[in-house]
């Protein structure tokens, strides 16, 4: 038995969800999500309550059937609440600015990178140091956040770099001088 597949979905106050042959559209009060799932698996809507069922017990089943409820609660919840990434730059000179729509990021190379902004993605600076990068899809916001973090990782000796609020990132020893 997949125990996340046969979770119910419980649809909040203002999320209207329309099912048409397995391809759901949610709209919620942040915004609107289309998705397509497999054939396979039957999405059923009653009321306020939506459940997930599947034909057979196989493990190709059984995996679908919980990825499958899985991306549909967190659709219900970008709808509803939405989904937000906190970066952190440690660094001298580090720091980041808003042009417009684009992030414009001085990372201690010969020039600065720019990342436009996808479509439903929004970034904040609440400090030059700190980007809050949000949006109604987990998948987007969670593909910038990686983006963002790639053009300048965090490396192991001083700890400079982009990361993620709370990461934590193994420091090693250098060199001795012997």
């Amino acid at each position: 038995m997949s125990r996340i597949g046969n979770k119910v979905i419980v649809l909040p106050a203002g999320v209207e969800l329309t099912n048409n042959d397995n391809v759901v559209t949610l709209k919620g009060p942040k915004g609107e999500l289309t998705r397509e799932f497999s054939k396979d698996i039957e999405i059923r809507v009653e009321g306020t309550e939506v459940t997930l069922h599947r034909p057979n017990d196989s493990k190709e089943m059984k995996t679908i059937h919980g990825t499958t409820r899985a991306l549909l609660n967190n659709m219900v919840v970008g709808v509803s609440e939405g989904f937000k990434k906190e970066l952190e730059m440690r660094g001298v000179g580090y720091r980041a600015q808003l042009q417009g729509s684009k992030l414009v990021l001085s990372v201690g190379k010969s020039h600065p990178d720019e990342v436009e902004a996808p479509e439903g993605i929004t970034f904040e600076l609440p400090n030059p140091t700190t980007i809050v990068i949000s949006g109604i899809s987990k998948e987007a916001v969670g593909q910038t956040a990686a983006y963002v973090r790639s053009l300048r990782a965090p490396e192991p000796y001083k700890g400079k770099g982009i990361r993620y609020v709370g990461e934590f990132v193994r420091r090693k020893e250098g060199k001795t001088g012997k």
